[in-house]
């Protein structure tokens, strides 16, 4: 069955926008225009997902993630065109899962909501700490990385995005996303921390295997590519 998706977004050009790029992945989609349209569709369709805007009329998104959160631990991502930290931290704390700045591009919007979704319907598991590719070997409790039998020296960062890109093959993160995720949402750097270490980090992966490749995907950001038997 289809994942449905809340768009709670006044601007109908970019509701629209949203609908349209959200239908054409499979997913079913409801829209409100007002935060308490988005609290009454809210309880009437139980989606599984909701994007939602920071200023609306009515009730604005700190309220609607507020009443929603009182009821629901269903994912929320807010869209806003506040792109002060404040604001992103005042999201988070009252519920939100994800916070996307505007403008924004489609490709990344899709990657947040798949993301998340996936977050949130993935059943807990103990987490790996060690990750092996063919002639890889990416160990987290010692933090070795280990490059066709021997260990490669890696700061802790590079370590650390390596087993994030590598714990989800083949998935796309924006960078934004591993900003959030790797360095953390308080970070003050900006995307090009982001291609720094996957520049060394390929300096260090390059022509060793043809199984797997650290992989740029074009205007939306990198991916841990492994290749199927």
């Amino acid at each position: 069955m289809a994942k449905t998706i809340l768009v709670v977004e006044d601007d109908r050009n970019i509701s629209q926008l949203l609908q349209m790029y959200l239908k054409k992945e499979g997913y079913a989609v409801h829209a409100a225009f007002d935060g308490g349209e988005a609290v009454r569709l809210f309880e009437e369709t139980a989606p599984d997902l909701i994007l939602l805007d920071l200023m609306l009329p009515v009730m604005d998104g700190m309220g609607v993630c507020s009443e929603i959160r009182r009821r629901s631990d269903v994912p929320i991502i807010m869209l806003t065109a506040k792109g002060e930290l404040e604001d992103k931290v005042a999201g988070l704390r009252r519920g939100a899962d994800d916070y996307i700045t505007k403008p924004f591009e489609m490709p990344e919007v899709l990657a947040r909501v798949e993301a998340v979704l996936r977050r949130g319907t993935g059943e807990p598991a103990l987490k790996k700490k060690r990750l092996e590719f063919d002639r890889l070997i990416i160990d987290m409790d010692s933090f070795e990385l280990v490059v066709n039998g021997k260990k490669v020296d890696a700061p802790p960062k590079e370590m650390e995005l390596l087993f994030h890109l590598a714990s989800s093959p083949n998935r796309v993160f924006t960078r934004n996303q591993l900003l959030d995720e790797v360095w953390g949402f308080d970070y003050f750097g900006d995307s090009r921390t982001v291609d720094v270490h996957v520049k060394r980090l390929r300096e260090k992966l390059e022509g060793v295997s043809e199984k797997w490749s650290l992989k740029t995907v074009w205007s939306v950001g990198y991916k841990f590519e492994v290749l199927s038997e």
